[in-house]
Parts: C-alpha cells; structure tokens; sequence
C-alpha cells in the first residue's frame, strides 16, 4: 500500500493533482508483485513524459530470482501519438493521477502487460504464432462481441462490428507481437494493441508500440513463453518512484 501512495502522490504532484486513492477500491500489490516475482524477460519502455511520443525498450532477463542483467542495446520506439495513458494490465492505475486510456484516444497504454502471441506472415519465434490470412482484422468496436480480439472474420456468421482494421497486406503489420491489454475486454477502454513495424522513426501510432523491423525481430526470437516475459511501459518519472518496490532493473536513464 506504500508503494501506490507513494506514486499517487509523485503523478500528483507533476500533474497539479491533489487527493488520495479512493479506500473504496484498494489496489491489489500482492498479486502483481508475484506476477514480476515469477518472470524472467522484462521489456521496459520508458518516455520522457506523459505525452511525449517516442521513447526506448530495453531487454533484461534473469534465472530464477537473481538480478536483471541487460540484453543487448537499447532500442528506438514510437508510441501513440497522444503519448501514454494508463491501462488495464496486472496493476490496478484506476484510481491513479494520471490520463486513463479510452478507445480512439491515440494513446498507449501504461503500467505493466503480459505479452501473447506473435503473428504476421512468418516468424521465428518461441512463442504461439498466428499467421495472418486475407480475412483476419483486429475488432476495435467497443460494441461488438469480439471487442480486442484478432478474427477471422471468414469463420464468423454474424459480424456484430461496425469498424475494424485489416491485418493482412498492411506493411507495418507484416510481424506483431499481442500485448494484452485490457483483457478482458472492457468496452472502450482500448483495444488491440501490439509491437508492430514502425513507418518510419518518426511517425508515431494510434496506440501500438512500433519499432524498426530489424529491432521487433530481435524481440521476436528472444521472447520466451517459459519465461512468463512482461511489458513495463511508464514515464521515466513514475518508473523512478516504483523500481525499488516492485524489484525492477534499477537505474531508469537506461
């Protein structure tokens, strides 16, 4: 319970925020810390700030509960082009200072995501991979069933959605990583969500995390299911207060 006033009152402090977390919803620490207890691949995206747009990943591992040790050179990325906001991961952010994420917002989310699937035309990769066809789409209607979800859409009688975008022929989608946010799925608060292929270094997202392709297939073959690998994406400010806590790599100038 330290560690979530401790950050509430930092986010507070640079946002001209003032107040507590709400009693009536306490967050649940216990349950995320066994969560980064069990992993052994990290990936940590860091901004300068809330809306900033771009950022860096860096890769640590560790066997069993030793220290993280990095893996490789930083890597370049773009964000969402509203910045960050927090999202649904394994950290209750609801009642923190801060912008929530919302559907069509352009913003990426914040706080920590487990990672799913890999998919794209082809990959190398350790971890569950789907092959994209004609019909697949990542369903973004808040009012559809399928709300957050990759379908073929080919298999499905009813298509209960208004608006989705195609996978398959699109160039930044050639190789993607599923970050699972917001699952499951709360109606509006952000949907699909992924690593993908950036357009260039300087075009940021409409939420996703993009990198170069050479970059997101280094990540690609290092991701490892084994070792339950989790997304930590902050502000380096709000990163700063909670490293200690929650036993991440130390030293967010990385």
């Amino acid at each position: 319970m330290y560690f979530f006033a401790v950050l509430f009152l930092t986010i507070a402090a640079a946002n001209g925020v003032a107040g507590g977390i709400d009693p009536g919803r306490p967050p649940r620490p216990a349950h995320a810390q066994s969560r980064i207890d069990s992993c052994r691949q990290l990936l940590v995206v860091l901004t300068d700030s809330w809306p900033a747009q771009r950022g860096t990943m860096n890769l640590f591992e560790r066997a069993d509960a030793s220290s993280w040790q990095p893996r490789g050179s930083a890597i370049a990325v773009r964000i969402g082009r509203g910045g960050l906001a927090w999202g649904r991961g394994i950290i209750e952010t609801a009642k923190l200072a801060g912008p929530i994420k919302r559907e069509g917002d352009d913003k990426a989310p914040a706080g920590i995501f487990p990672l799913g699937s890999v998919f794209g035309l082809t990959a190398q990769t350790k971890m569950p991979f789907v092959a994209l066809s004609k019909n697949m789409v990542a369903v973004d209607d808040p009012l559809s069933r399928y709300y957050n979800r990759i379908v073929d859409q080919s298999k499905i009688d009813h298509h209960d959605w208004k608006h989705a975008e195609r996978l398959f022929g699109v160039d930044v989608y050639r190789l993607g990583v599923m970050i699972e946010h917001n699952v499951p799925a709360e109606p509006g608060l952000g949907s699909c969500i992924f690593f993908h292929i950036w357009k260039d270094p300087i075009t940021s997202t409409s939420g996703c995390t993009a990198m170069s392709e050479r970059d997101l297939i280094r990540v690609v073959r290092w991701l490892d299911p084994a070792k339950d690998p989790l997304l930590v994406q902050l502000p380096r400010p709000v990163y700063k207060t909670i490293e200690a806590e929650w036993k991440l790599p130390r030293g967010a100038s990385f």
